[in-house]
């Protein structure tokens, strides 16, 4: 600008035109709402993708694991089941505000499950529930089972089997299929309760003829080859749903404007609060009870919480680093609020930063010895103040997103848990 546009524009029209452009800047700096949502669907099916790659390399080891039942091949499958969570745990905020994921979610990750309905179970456990008819049904080691009024032919363990047991009963406890089936196959029980110690299922569970521990180990592979293959393609349709014609997609870019990106902060906020600060946290803190913890086989629920809580970040930063190295990023749910919202959005990446920093602390102390469920018994203050200082993170970043969306005039609605709202109902 000269000197002689400046005089001709006179102090009033110099300040009104270098204040135009500020504003005009800073609103050009917030992305389009179609562009977060095409970034948040990217991320998603690159999640989704990657949980893919996890399961099928969990599908070889398992399948190594059947033809030839060593402590060896056993160790390689726990190994591949762990390494395959992580991408499917940080995919979790998805299905909040995308029916099309919420509907598969219960075939995937269903928890807690009554072991006893898949397998021989340890005898404390017990032959019966009030709530639950299938509790010890134990289909593994019965090739007819009774079904209400009906008997169901289970002499080939299938697929469709599997899927008329999942819920069998309306009870959510019966979970037939998924990661945690899959779990319990590979690991047990963890009769360990708070103290040291994972499930302990010998190698010779799948092992053929005299060899065989605990009867039926040819119905067992079975069990665990058909639950591990339909996992794969249980998740290949979940990835499938993102694709450019996809149910998730679709729906989700089919909606306008600000109010679109209402399924972005619904899922950040009930998986924070409801699900994982409550359902899964606060919970088995209050109760002290290991059968609370989400990867209970194995004792890898510190990384699961984990996962969920990196996974969080990355769908705000709008950024994901697949398996493959490759990197998925754009416009952001972050640089939206920034602009429009900054002072919360600051906030908002703050409280995000905090509870991955806490969460990593309770991820050090169980890769340090101190496993999940210990850290949840009772009169373990260290471990009992880890889990809490994780919980009060997520509640803390529960209400950033909720300042966000006010702010920017967004409607959710958070999913709740007594845990949190009303934990003397717990207790009752």
């Amino acid at each position: 600008m000269t000197a002689r546009w400046i005089a001709a524009l006179g102090a009033a029209g110099l300040c009104a035109m270098l204040a135009a452009p500020a504003f005009a800047e800073e609103e050009a700096k917030a992305p389009a709402p179609k562009d977060v949502l095409k970034t948040y669907a990217d991320v998603a099916q690159a999640m989704y993708g990657d949980a893919v790659i996890g399961a099928k390399a969990l599908q070889a080891k398992v399948d190594a694991l059947l033809k030839d039942p060593t402590d060896a091949t056993l160790a390689d499958a726990r190994k591949a089941w762990i390494d395959a969570r992580p991408a499917y745990q940080q995919t979790e905020a998805y299905r909040f505000g995308n029916k099309a994921m919420d509907d598969l979610e219960g075939r995937v990750n269903a928890w807690p499950l009554d072991e006893g309905l898949i397998d021989y179970v340890d005898p404390k456990y017990g032959d019966s529930s009030d709530e639950n008819p299938y509790y010890a049904a134990n289909v593994i080691a019965n090739p007819k089972l009774k079904v209400g009024r009906k008997t169901v032919d289970a002499t080939k363990i299938t697929a469709k089997l599997l899927n008329s047991l999942q819920e069998v009963g309306e009870v959510e406890a019966n979970v037939a299929i998924g990661y945690h089936a899959v779990e319990f196959l590979l690991w047990g029980q963890d009769l360990n309760g708070t103290g040291p110690g994972a499930g302990n299922r010998p190698a010779t569970d799948y092992a053929q003829g005299a060899a065989c521990t605990h009867g039926n180990c040819d119905r067992r592979a079975d069990y665990l080859r058909v639950v591990t293959g339909m996992l794969v393609d249980d998740l290949a349709n979940m990835e499938k749903a993102w694709e450019a014609k996809g149910k998730a997609r679709t729906a989700l870019m089919k909606k306008k404007g600000p109010s679109a990106l209402a399924p972005i902060f619904t899922g950040l906020g009930s998986l924070s609060y409801g699900e994982l600060g409550g359902e899964r946290m606060k919970l088995g803190l209050i109760l002290h009870d290991p059968e609370e913890e989400h990867d209970c086989f194995s004792d890898n629920t510190h990384n699961s919480h984990y996962y969920n809580i990196v996974g969080m970040s990355e769908i705000w930063r709008g950024r994901y680093k697949r398996l493959v190295g490759t990197v998925v990023e754009g416009p952001s749910i972050k640089a939206y609020a920034e602009a429009k919202a900054p002072e919360q959005a600051e906030k908002l990446t703050d409280l995000f930063s905090e509870t991955l920093s806490k969460a990593q602390a309770m991820k050090d102390k169980a890769d340090s010895g101190m496993a999940y469920d210990q850290m949840i018994g009772e009169g373990n203050a260290e471990g009992n103040k880890a889990v809490q200082d994780v919980i009060d993170a997520l509640v803390a970043q529960t209400r950033g997103v909720e300042a966000v969306v006010a702010k920017l005039g967004v409607k959710i609605t958070v999913e709740g848990s007594d845990s949190l709202d009303a934990p003397e109902k717990v207790t009752q």
